[in-house]
């Protein structure tokens, strides 16, 4: 059917994943692509997408609302991915209200809008909030992170996401609005902004660069490879049941040093260094402040209810992001800008 289909955040890591799938997949929908290019949002991300004739990008911030006003009713979208949002938490904990305004009042910006546009006639509509396992808080050795378990957040950029959801959840319940939620792992992959661990890591080893640690990196995390989150968005938001929520992980945890050390190894062999040069530009650095110690998904849900499961095993994702990088350097050199390294010489002195 023809479909109108906002994706916000489509110029950053996961929204490009997302963008590209359902331009390349969904030929009768029109994708609007609505981002406002901040640090991490880049339009190389779809360069081989950016011709077709149902791909159209936006640029237009969430934190605007007559804009998002004036973009819905010209527009006129039938339903939404919201991906657009302040992920990174080291940011979060520099400047919180950042993250208050992005992923607290643009989501309630989207919201609105949408109501005003679709004004009670839910039909085929559809309000999709992607969202983070963070907002669970932290899990001791054992345990799980479900759909059920009560939000904790510990960082300021937990609980944004977590107020986002609370309204996503709010609109459903108090104005009918068609929601789903879905709340994802850590995800990696190509064209990621590196400032989140994998990226970083892969650029600093390329540069020999040391490798900061947060404290004795003992943290734990699940990893979920970018194109099989997209492909359980793509399921959520043509299968997933209304008013539902879904967590979506890799089945797939991590110690950071452990991934770090498997980073170093592989690293070595596709640059042809002796094996151990990396490891030696390991540096533990002071603990981030209230470092949550671990998080684990259970995802059994959209696996039993939509037939969803990871297809990449992590070992086979590291090395394809891996290449990605060495095949894209200049793509990395363009995204690792000065006011990037200043941050970065700042957040780790």
């Amino acid at each position: 059917m023809k479909r109108n289909i906002l994706i916000t955040g489509g110029a950053g890591f996961i929204g490009s994943h997302v963008v590209r799938l359902f331009v390349q997949k969904y030929p009768d929908y029109h994708i609007y692509n609505l981002d406002s290019l901040t640090y991490a949002g880049n339009l190389e991300n779809l360069d081989d997408i950016k011709d077709y004739n149902n791909y159209e990008f936006l640029k237009t911030d969430i934190t605007d609302a007559n804009a998002l006003d004036q973009a819905f009713q010209k527009y006129k979208f039938d339903k939404v991915i919201h991906l657009a949002a302040e992920s990174h938490v080291d940011r979060s904990i520099t400047d919180p209200l950042a993250f208050a305004r992005t992923n607290i009042m643009g989501t309630l910006n989207l919201l609105e809008a949408a109501k005003k546009l679709w004004d009670d006639d839910f039909e085929d509509k559809l309000f999709y909030h992607i969202s983070t396992d963070e907002v669970y808080g932290t899990l001791g050795d054992n345990g799980l992170f479900k759909e059920t378990t009560p939000y904790d957040p510990n960082s300021p950029y937990s609980a944004s996401k977590a107020s986002s959801d609370h309204f996503v959840r709010a609109y459903g319940e108090t104005y009918g609005l068609p929601i789903v939620i879905s709340n994802c792992s850590n995800n990696y992959g190509p064209n990621h902004f590196p400032e989140k661990l994998i990226p970083l890591f892969i650029s600093n080893i390329i540069n020999n660069k040391s490798l900061p640690v947060y404290g004795d990196g003992n943290y734990t995390r699940d990893w979920l490879f970018v194109e099989d989150h997209a492909a359980a968005i793509d399921l959520v938001f043509h299968k997933g049941g209304t008013d539902e929520t879904y967590n979506i992980g890799g089945f797939n945890e991590w110690k950071n040093i452990d991934l770090v050390k498997l980073l170093c190894r592989l690293m070595d062999e596709k640059l042809g260094r002796a094996l151990g040069s990396s490891e030696k530009l390991i540096t533990y650095v002071k603990d981030r402040p209230g470092h949550d110690l671990r998080y684990a998904i259970d995802a059994s849900k959209i696996n039993k209810e939509l037939g969803w499961k990871p297809t990449v095993t992590f070992e086979q994702g590291l090395s394809k992001t891996i290449d990605w990088y060495l095949t894209n350097e200049e793509w990395l050199k363009n995204v690792t800008s000065g006011d990037y390294q200043e941050y970065y010489k700042k957040q780790y002195k």
